[in-house]
């Protein structure tokens, strides 16, 4: 065969190959089962490794094509760890810039400022793709799995939208919002007020759970803080509802009773001077700055006028006013 003909042959069939590739990169990957389909790479997996877990994950692929076209790309070795989906009309061109690019499956978890462990913990139970690694684990046994051992776990967790992949550990989440209020804790005590009563970053936690509860719209906070700062000034009981409901536990049956305003617990601010042993809830940065930054007043009471706002009074008169009126209606 002449030269020339051979060499035209030859670049017939490069073209053909070369055209014949490019569809193939680009054509839609075939799915064995509904997508997305889900795949999971650990740190240290090898392009050949990923192009069979691939395969293994219900696509219907030639792993030794996929794994030529990670090596021939120049970007195997890129391939990041992690949870992925691979969707319907995903091609093998678009999954490995997925793969390279780290283009996740994420899932999210809100946890709500004012919420207890307790509904931190159900709210993992139920979370999406989450691994329940905790679910068994009592609060103390938690803490100590936190290297907290020793603490109670009330308030210790930021409120915050988090997001993780789909496998991931209910305790790495936790492990995130533990360390998210160390900070935003820390950040707000280094801006507490020179003549403050709170001894301890700890003590600023417990009163911005207490405001993060009693405060029905975000611009009371920080007279709310106020007051009760002012009551720790002179020694007076916090005389707060939300410390007593969290006493009582799951005996509180959705109202507070006189008998329960008398009966004397940790948590009884009515028959106890000074804050809680510990935070009621989970309180979130603003609730932490108040608590830290009050607004200056003179106020030892408050009350809820019924609209979301408290009317505030600096005494007992004006109080039993407010009260005669917000929720006497008289």
């Amino acid at each position: 065969m002449p030269v020339r003909r051979l060499v035209v042959l030859l670049l017939l069939v490069l073209t053909a190959m070369g055209a014949g590739t490019y569809l193939w990169l680009h054509r839609p990957l075939e799915l064995s089962a509904e997508s997305p389909l889900d795949l999971s790479i650990e740190p240290g997996t090898s392009a050949r490794a990923v192009a069979q877990a691939v395969s293994d994950a219900g696509v219907k692929v030639n792993p030794t094509a996929l794994y030529w076209w990670f090596r021939l790309s120049g970007q195997a070795r890129q391939i990041r760890a992690g949870s992925y989906e691979i969707e319907t009309g995903s091609t093998p061109w678009r999954l490995l810039k997925k793969l390279v690019q780290g283009d996740e499956a994420l899932r999210s978890l809100t946890l709500v400022e004012g919420w207890n462990v307790r509904q931190v913990r159900d709210a993992l139970a139920k979370a999406e793709s989450l691994k329940p690694t905790t679910k068994d684990l009592t609060d103390e046994a938690l803490m100590t799995a936190l290297g907290m051992p020793g603490t109670h776990p009330e308030g210790q967790f930021f409120p915050e939208t988090y997001t993780y992949s789909k496998g991931s550990s209910d305790l790495a989440l936790l492990r995130r919002a533990q360390r998210a209020q160390v900070k935003h804790l820390q950040a707000a005590w280094s801006l507490r007020s020179p003549d403050s009563p709170l001894r301890t970053a700890q003590e600023a936690l417990i009163l911005a759970s207490i405001v993060e509860k009693e405060t029905g719209r975000a611009s009371d906070r920080t007279m709310v803080a106020g007051v009760f700062l002012n009551r720790l000034r002179l020694g007076m009981p916090l005389q707060t509802d939300p410390t007593v409901i969290y006493g009582l536990g799951q005996r509180y049956d959705g109202k507070l009773h006189r008998r329960d305003l008398q009966s004397d617990t940790p948590y009884n601010t009515y028959t106890r001077t000074g804050l809680p042993p510990t935070p009621i809830a989970m309180p979130g940065k603003a609730a932490l700055l108040a608590a830290v930054m009050p607004a200056p007043t003179k106020a030892l009471y408050f009350v809820a006028r019924g609209d979301g706002s408290s009317q505030f009074s600096g005494n007992l008169e004006e109080h039993n006013r407010a009260v005669n009126k917000y929720v006497r209606g008289q």
